[in-house]
């Protein structure tokens, strides 16, 4: 079905974040609004297919309202904005998270395909209405994901429209996306997604639209489809529940083994450099398994540290970034006379269920971090912010922590002796003679108990083996 238009705007514009729901979801609040464009040929209307790029598995909805201009705007006021509006109507701002990466901040291709910004069905006459008491919802499958309304906007509808008349003219059928609220989420092909826009007892109807998998491959130049975990987690929203990163067969028999057991296997492998020297648990006590999620410091210089230290800076991507049964590792060059985390990252790490944090620099707030329940190894407490010492820098990258080099996907075994790290690919077969080491220990450390003499017994000699074969036998 047409979209109820008729001609094609001169220009689509979109805004990034907007209700208080999907900020506190984002966990950022804008001072100021922020908007992206998307091309006019991508406006489709209720019944048209939303179709999925081949080779995509983000495919997402972002219901919203939809205003669109009645007569040029250019430099008006708040109070003169909304008489610019003519009609309000629903829509959906849909994209493909596999190519943000892409065009990161334009959105061009992820959110700018053919057909992916459907409006309608009907417009409401924007004279008529109050913006600050309209309410927007969509559904799924006919199952409610957004629910909520518009009188608690960070920015009402005439500062957005004022706002870009600044400098930007606002023509006559030019539209506006006005933000989507939480829920917004991923979908798959044969997913119906409907959006609807009422305003007391009027509404633009259901915007309904099915989303289908293109029949054609994408063609093999330019950018391609990609996704990792962060990507996903981002796409998903709130709804986003991750497989753990390890395995909890084998994150169980790591836990049941010291760090000095496996420090002494990857000994005998010729691994020399696998602890991370310096730290200890804030706790006294703390078990911690996990893999690795990296983020690196560099040093403070002051002109950087503005545009790398502020806002979403790397240090709380990284734990935004974070799944569940991963350790944040990070690398502060064995600088702890400053902060690196405190407790309010710490206990956000821990509510994204991080499995620890280990860091080769200072803590701040040790006290209460120690108290969260969440393994944390520092190398000292110190009561300074990072932006004393360190420029947060990037995440997901090779890092050396303590003096270990440390990949993303590395195991991390925590104890009260410190942290080593453990390759995946060799975690089998050194869980496997760790555990015949420990239990060889125990059966050590019962003769010495019982007073025998260490020579032949510590290691395990000829005249001790049959004893320990026996007891192993038993079931020790």
């Amino acid at each position: 079905m047409p979209h109820p238009l008729g001609d094609r705007p001169s220009k689509i514009i979109a805004v990034h974040l907007n209700f208080p729901s999907r900020a506190k979801e984002r966990g950022r609040i804008p001072a100021e609004p922020s908007y992206f464009l998307k091309p006019p040929s991508s406006l489709a209307g209720t019944g048209d297919p939303l179709v999925r790029p081949a080779g995509c598995e983000l495919m997402t909805f972002e219901g919203e309202i939809a205003l669109v201009i009645g007569r040029s705007a250019s430099r008006v006021s708040p109070d003169e904005a909304w008489g610019h509006v003519a009609w309000v109507t629903a829509a959906n701002d849909a994209g493909v998270h596999d190519l943000r990466y892409a065009d990161r901040g334009s959105n061009l291709r992820s959110k700018g395909s053919d057909g992916f910004t459907p409006i309608g069905p009907r417009l409401l006459d924007a004279g008529k209405l109050d913006p600050a008491a309209l309410r927007i919802r969509t559904w799924v499958n006919g199952e409610p994901v957004q629910d909520d309304t518009t009188d608690t906007l960070l920015f009402p509808f005439a500062t957005l429209v004022a706002d870009l008349s600044r400098l930007v003219t606002l023509e006559e059928g030019d539209v506006i996306l006005t933000g989507t609220p939480a829920g917004a989420s991923v979908t798959a092909p044969g997913d119906v997604v409907e959006v609807e826009v009422t305003a007391g007892e009027a509404s633009t109807g259901r915007l309904r639209n099915t989303i289908v998998e293109a029949d054609l491959p994408l063609a093999g130049w330019g950018a391609m489809p990609r996704v990792d975990e962060s990507v996903r987690s981002d796409a998903w929203g709130s709804s986003y529940r991750p497989e753990p990163a390890l395995d909890e067969a084998t994150a169980a028999a790591l836990r049941s083994l010291s760090t000095a057991t496996l420090s002494s296997q990857m000994r005998k492998r010729g691994l020399q450099h696998m602890s991370i020297d310096g730290v200890h648990p804030a706790d006294g006590a703390s078990k911690m398994v996990g893999t690795a999620h990296t983020l690196r410091y560099l040093p403070l210089r002051e002109d950087l540290f503005k545009a790398r230290g502020g806002g979403m800076n790397a240090q709380k991507r990284a734990v935004e970034e974070l799944r569940p049964g991963q350790v944040l590792v990070m690398d502060a060059r064995r600088d702890h006379s400053s902060g690196t985390i405190g407790d309010i990252l710490a206990l956000r790490a821990k509510v994204r269920g991080a499995a620890g944090v280990v860091t080769d620099g200072g803590l701040r707030d040790s006290a209460t971090v120690a108290g969260l329940g969440l393994p944390v190894f520092h190398a000292g407490a110190h009561p300074a912010v990072l932006g004393r010492r360190h420029v947060p820098w990037d995440t997901g990258v090779p890092i050396a922590c303590g003096g270990a080099l440390v990949q993303p996907g590395d195991i991390l075994v925590g104890d009260a002796d410190g942290v080593v790290v453990v390759p995946p690919d060799l975690v089998a077969e050194l869980v496997e003679d760790a555990i015949e080491q420990e239990a060889q220990e125990r059966f050590i450390t019962e003769r010495v108990a019982a007073g025998e003499p260490i020579e032949g017994l510590y290691p395990i000699g000829p005249r001790w083996r049959p004893a320990y074969d026996a007891w192993r036998r038993d079931g020790r």
